[in-house]
């Protein structure tokens, strides 16, 4: 893959089990990008996403994500590159029976961290990138929704991934709420982070306007606003 790509994807047959759910995918993504992937329910966005993080194999074509070749990649290269990519799903994950700070701790004792120091100082200063560092002894069960994904973004960079992968993460969000969720996406972002975002809310899209993909009939193609037909208002809920 080219130094200036964290995503290279070449004629790539995305699936779901045995069900093919996108045809001939072909896109890259460059380094400090941020990109929206849109489409209706059910159009293959969290298949390809699942399909960039090594959770679904990849059968035909070629993708390079954050310098690995998911064609070729082995059992024991998988956790490697998922240090290297933040993702950070619609539904919060988040360990329900411990507080905010030793869900962090439990992550990076996970990927390799043993100084108690060193972890004690990367989840305060993640917390207070995020604006929830005053929360690292609540319950999950006692923040709102916002603050809940908030902590899922604290999760997905504490190991200071290049690459950031969202999937409808202002899904059960009210819209106010999902505006901040996307004001701190960018702030990532500007801090030289690729963002990959999948979404199907047209307000943030129209609000935050950035390069456009859009899954739709089986196929992935860049949406161009000034033809209608390629306008990706059409191709969202």
């Amino acid at each position: 893959m080219e130094d200036n790509f964290s995503i290279s994807v070449a004629n790539a047959d995305i699936y779901q089990r045995e069900k093919l759910i996108l045809s001939d995918v072909s896109f890259q993504v460059e380094k400090g990008e941020f990109v929206y992937l849109v489409g209706k329910v059910g159009s293959g966005k969290t298949s390809l996403i699942k399909t960039m993080n090594a959770e679904i194999p990849l059968y035909n074509g070629k993708m390079e994500v954050v310098g690995y070749n998911l064609q070729s990649i082995k059992t024991n290269e998988i956790p490697f590159l998922r240090r290297k990519i933040g993702v950070i799903f619609q539904d919060f994950k988040l360990l329900t029976d411990r507080n905010i700070f030793k869900n962090l701790h439990f992550v990076l004792r996970a990927t390799g961290w043993t100084d108690e120091k060193l972890m004690n100082a990367r989840i305060d200063e993640i917390l207070d990138d995020v604006g929830m560092k005053d929360f690292k002894q609540k319950m999950p069960h006692q923040l709102s929704g916002g603050e809940q994904q908030r902590i899922v973004i604290a999760r997905a960079l504490l190991n200071n991934p290049d690459l950031v992968l969202a999937d409808e993460p202002t899904g059960n969000l009210d819209h106010d709420t999902s505006i901040e969720i996307i004001e701190l996406f960018k702030k990532i972002n500007d801090k030289g982070k690729t963002v990959l975002m999948a979404t199907h809310d047209k307000l943030i899209v129209d609000k935050f306007p950035a390069r456009t993909l859009v899954c739709s009939d089986k196929k992935l193609f860049e949406s161009n606003p000034k033809e209608e037909y390629l306008d990706f208002r059409s191709f969202i809920d």
